[in-house]
């Protein structure tokens, strides 16, 4: 998790860089030459460039699938969910093959000799070795490290040279190392996990807050995040066993919801900065006017973000192997959760808990000197982006 998280640092800081510094380059590049971006084609001329959805009217139905969302979420805990080794213990063993190999080689054969195991295989310092993790017989008491051994040896004895006996697959040769990991250090894990996600939640609603110097941006943002969070685990629960692939609970799915948690906050934050923008440019029209307006002069980015992020991961997912199909279904459905949230849950909510107050700035900040410096800049900013369009 330490690895996904350090590259997806790197890739947000090099994305911000680029659309800082490179994208503003290469735009007034084109501008000063009297060349001009399309930023709307034929089709999303259509549907985005002047698009009117009345989502508001529908928020009642939005916080039905919500309830429905929420129910399902706290009933998968009572369903239970399929653990992976990290979260119920298990045992790993690297095999070197002395050939180069992978791991849907050896996979038929495993399932078959280590039964009601799902094991996990991947690649170990090279195209010859493979360590091999499973969760079979982990529940049983007793000395069964030699029983879930010999297990092993006969689901990858097939691929190993031939005449190699139980007792010269054992020595270093072939097998080149092993370890357990105990429930008492699984369960360690899993409330790591938990912490994890709640102080993600916690800080994400300090953020905002500051951001916005309003609460109700905060508690519209937890809300959205916990309906996405629910839905993975409701669909990672009642799912695991209608799906041809393996959907488990392990440290690759808290990556894909704490990944899904900040996607869908940065969604979230680009329609609220709109909603703010537009409460001082509509000051005659209701909040649910304001919010309706808002979030579909956001829709062309939202769509086509999430789309883009979508496509991406449906590719990882069809051709990523075993190892990250999981977390990438995890992604998907955390995609569709997150670009749902943004535009049917979280501003939506705003309109039932503004009680007729401002959208915009807060009574901690009205009066504060430059206030109304700060409307006009982005009453001029509005103004312009309106006009390139």
């Amino acid at each position: 998790m330490r690895g996904f998280a350090t590259t997806q640092i790197l890739g947000i800081l090099l994305s911000l860089f680029c659309g800082i510094l490179i994208s503003r380059l290469i735009t007034d590049f084109y501008t000063n030459k009297n060349r001009h971006f399309k930023y709307f084609t034929a089709l999303s001329s259509r549907i985005f460039k002047h698009a009117a959805f009345k989502f508001i009217e529908y928020r009642r139905i939005a916080y039905g699938i919500s309830v429905v969302v929420l129910i399902m979420g706290v009933s998968s805990f009572f369903h239970g969910f399929k653990k992976g080794v990290e979260f119920k213990g298990g045992r790993s063993y690297i095999v070197n093959f002395h050939r180069p190999i992978s791991g849907d080689d050896i996979r038929p054969a495993l399932q078959k000799a280590l039964p009601g195991s799902e094991p996990e295989i991947k690649s170990y310092g090279g195209n010859e070795q493979l360590e091999i993790t499973t969760d079979y017989k982990i529940s049983d008491t007793g000395k069964t490290d030699s029983l879930v051994l010999s297990a092993l040896y006969n689901g990858v004895r097939s691929n190993l040279p031939q005449n190699t006996s139980f007792s010269d697959f054992v020595t270093v040769k072939y097998l080149a190392g092993t370890k357990k990991v105990e429930p008492v250090i699984s369960e360690e894990l899993e409330a790591g996990a938990v912490k994890a996600t709640i102080f993600a939640l916690i800080v994400i609603f300090l953020y905002i807050f500051v951001r916005f110097r309003d609460w109700r941006y905060s508690l519209g943002t937890i809300i959205s995040l916990l309906h996405d969070v629910f839905v993975t685990l409701a669909v990672f629960s009642f799912a695991a066993n209608l799906v041809p692939f393996t959907l488990e609970i392990d440290q690759h799915f808290i990556a894909a919801v704490l990944t899904v948690i900040g996607f869908s906050m940065n969604d979230t934050v680009i329609v609220f900065d709109r909603i703010r923008e537009n409460s001082h440019l509509m000051k005659n029209a209701t909040n649910a006017e304001i919010i309706n307006q808002s979030v579909n002069q956001t829709l062309s980015r939202t769509i086509m973000t999430s789309l883009t992020v979508f496509l991406t991961i449906l590719i990882l997912f069809l051709v990523g192997g075993e190892v990250t199909r999981g977390f990438a279904f995890a992604m998907l459905v955390g995609v569709i959760t997150g670009t749902y949230s943004s535009i049917f849950v979280a501003a939506p909510f705003l309109v039932d808990f503004a009680k007729g107050k401002p959208l915009g700035d807060s009574p901690l900040t009205a009066g504060k000197p430059g206030a109304g410096a700060e409307k006009a800049a982005a009453k001029a900013a509005i103004t312009a982006s309106q006009a390139k369009s």
